[in-house]
């Protein structure tokens, strides 16, 4: 099964989209690149699941489900309590964890091995300016030497590099919902439970817990309402102080973890937003991933990204060089579920940390039934789930055809 002949593709990020759709371009032979703005893969971050068949059949044909089984974390309960450590609510794994839960960096680490024979990767580099032409797109690079490839694909998250080239500025796509997020890691998760105990307020959220593995690891996370702050999204000391400012004269562990962040190597913070982008793809550019249709926090993004670099690359591969067609059967297949998988993120806020008091109480006390819980689960399962064509059997009827 190939692309012919030798299909040059950019692919823009290399967080979860772009591997996956890198390892599946290059089983089909076409000719893959990854630009990555980082200097090496990104570790840290929040653990992200995996719901119903449709995630896992997708990492079956990948060859990478059993892999990832015994990366698995068996899912994080999360405890909710007031500012004297009471328990409030409890939140059970399969709840929290899906049918598989793996830490980010190591789900980016697993793609990143599987697709790295067969693309070329470059770090520490990202994409500067692009040109489309009547025969491909030239792309100017910020450190390396301007190249001309067949294909283009910002598979860049949220805040899409590509997108705002191709499609246009950030705001005519992205909407802020109201709250922001963070996480880092702890130096020591010594005497911490597994899965995480969180403290509430209005408006706020807290969160700590060992690593279900490691209890020598642990991490936090935090979310707090705010409208959409002014800051530098690469100037960690400034968010680092927006998140102190945010949690300040809290009790319970909170003094604490607001003093763990002097050492924390890394810290993700960003606001809950969501992406909606009119179409796709623009001549021979395409959005994946969270890109195209995000969502930070809630909105199965993880699965729909690695679903959606399924469905692209194959719809590239039947089309025969014929982009404009796989771009637009892609779309088709596609968007109506990533738009239902997206709605949960506009939903994340106000749950993890609803604004007022009577609301933490009315979700503390509808959360403790546990059938509300089976029935939350089955609906999120219902909603990841869509049919999805078997490209390998398409692609093998086809070459079958033909000899």
């Amino acid at each position: 099964m190939s692309a012919s002949p030798r299909t040059r593709v950019l692919i823009s990020g290399a967080s979860i989209a772009g591997p996956a759709l890198a390892h599946w371009l290059g089983r089909y032979g076409f000719d893959v690149t990854v630009v990555e703005l980082a200097p090496a893969l990104r570790g840290g971050g929040q653990n992200v699941d995996f719901r119903g068949r449709t995630h896992l059949t997708v990492l079956e044909r990948m060859g990478v489900l059993e892999e990832l089984r015994t990366l698995d974390t068996g899912g994080s309960p999360i405890t909710f309590v007031d500012q004297e450590g009471r328990r409030l609510l409890h939140l059970p794994a399969d709840f929290a964890g899906g049918e598989l839960e793996i830490p980010r960096g190591e789900l980016a680490q697993v793609l990143y091995r599987h697709s790295n024979s067969r693309a070329e990767y470059l770090f520490g580099d990202s994409v500067e300016a692009l040109e489309e032409t009547a025969s491909g797109v030239r792309v100017a690079f910020r450190h390396g030497a301007p190249r001309e490839f067949d294909l283009v694909i910002g598979a860049d998250g949220l805040h899409s590099t590509v997108r705002r080239l191709a499609f246009g500025p950030e705001q005519r796509f992205v909407r802020h919902l109201g709250y922001y997020a963070a996480t880092w890691q702890l130096s020591d998760g010594g005497g911490l439970p597994a899965g995480g105990v969180a403290l509430n307020v209005p408006g706020r959220l807290i969160s700590v817990g060992a690593d279900h593995r490691d209890p020598a690891r642990a991490g936090a996370f935090c979310l707090f309402a705010s409208p959409e702050l002014r800051y530098d999204r690469h100037d960690t000391r400034q968010q680092k102080a927006l998140v102190r400012a945010a949690f300040a004269g809290l009790g319970w562990r909170v003094p604490q973890l607001l003093r763990s962040l002097d050492g924390a190597p890394e810290l993700y913070f960003d606001s809950i937003s969501r992406a909606d982008v009119p179409a796709w793809s623009t001549g021979r550019i395409a959005l994946l991933g969270d890109a195209a249709c995000g969502a930070t926090i809630g909105g199965m993004g993880t699965g729909t990204a690695v679903v959606a670099a399924y469905v692209l690359a194959g719809e590239l591969a039947l089309a025969r060089g014929d982009h404009r067609a796989a771009f637009a059967r892609y779309e088709k297949l596609l968007r109506g579920y990533a738009q239902g998988c997206q709605k949960g993120g506009d939903r994340t806020g106000p749950f993890l940390a609803p604004r007022t008091a009577t609301g933490l109480r009315l979700r503390n006390g509808l959360l403790n039934r546990r059938w509300v819980l089976n029935r939350m689960l089955e609906l999120g399962k219902q909603v990841s789930s869509v049919e999805l064509p078997d490209y390998a059997a398409l692609l093998a009827d086809r070459v079958s055809a033909v000899g």
